[in-house]
């Protein structure tokens, strides 16, 4: 068992007021609002196009994910401005609304992967956001006008008091050549890159150790066998004063769910941002899951 690691305070991460209101909004006035983050995202549409909707019809209708988000009492959904113009005004004061503010579809190769924006850090204020996402990819050819574009929003969020959450994703051949994007190395890397960036909070995903790969690996990562929590672990240190959300990925079983979700917790994360692994249910099993969720939650509060 690891020993506790502390998550930063509000005051250890330098937050403006207009960002320590909005942060107080997402983890204490919704969701578990005990210091911890459940958040639900529904920027697959864009990122992987119709076909994540295909084991549950009713998630291609944004109102049942939006109504999922209020009756599954998540700290905030997060998802593109089209989405958040047509669907957020019904539901706004219900949850807190996260606009992701770049995106690419999954049509090309990712090899040279790049977000362009979207919207902006004005129509996250103009639509009453609580936080901006960003969709950073550590290790593409596309980093330097990646890089330079998140400052631009980065500067924005400052600018308006507006919390920023880099979604931190190693991508490219040459992160492929050094492990896999899913190697301790690549998302300790980008912990550390978002971190560096001025992220609030980081999204990552949970790093896998592949005996197979770990030759490839640059040292001392190639000898770093370590458990999931204990890499998770190492991963949120990397993060330094920025929170870490642990994203859910591809739908899993009930059972694989919880664990995951146990060891974001345990690891020192200060929450989970799960979308398919929520709304590829149907509507009972998710709010079943949503509630598992809030238990889990309870004995992490800050």
């Amino acid at each position: 068992m690891l020993a506790v690691i502390r998550r930063p305070t509000f005051d250890e991460m330098n937050l403006s007021t207009g960002k320590r209101v909005r942060l107080h909004r997402l983890m204490y006035e919704h969701g578990p609002a005990n210091g911890t983050l459940m958040m639900l995202p529904i920027d697959q549409g864009l990122e992987h196009g119709p076909i994540d909707f295909f084991s549950n019809p009713d998630s291609l209708d944004t109102d049942w994910i939006y109504r999922l988000a209020v009756e599954g009492n998540f700290s905030g959904i997060a998802l593109h401005v089209g989405l958040a113009e047509k669907y957020h005004k019904e539901y706004a004061g219900k949850v807190p609304l996260v606009l992701k503010v770049n995106g690419k579809t999954n049509v090309p190769s990712d090899d040279d992967s790049f977000s362009s924006l979207t919207s902006s850090v004005e129509d996250a204020v103009r639509l009453g956001a609580d936080a901006v996402g960003y969709t950073l990819y550590v290790g593409s050819p596309a980093q330097d006008v990646d890089i330079a574009q998140c400052n631009e929003v980065r500067r924005d969020c400052d600018r308006y008091g507006m919390p920023l959450i880099v979604w931190a994703y190693p991508r490219g051949a040459a992160i492929k050549a050094k492990g896999g994007i899913d190697s301790l190395y690549a998302i300790d890397y980008a912990a550390r890159v978002a971190c560096e960036m001025g992220a609030d909070i980081i999204k990552l995903n949970l790093p896998k150790w592949e005996a197979a790969t770990a030759d490839k690996l640059p040292k001392p990562y190639n000898t770093l066998e370590l458990s999931d929590e204990a890499g998770l672990a190492k991963v949120v240190k990397s993060a330094g004063r920025s929170l870490v959300l642990v994203s859910g990925g591809s739908k899993m079983g009930d059972d694989d769910t919880i664990h995951k979700a146990k060891i974001a917790m345990e690891a020192g994360c200060v929450g989970l941002i799960f979308g398919r692994n929520m709304w590829q249910r149907k509507w009972d099993d998710a709010l079943a899951m949503a509630a598992r969720m809030h238990v889990l939650m309870k004995a992490h509060a800050q």
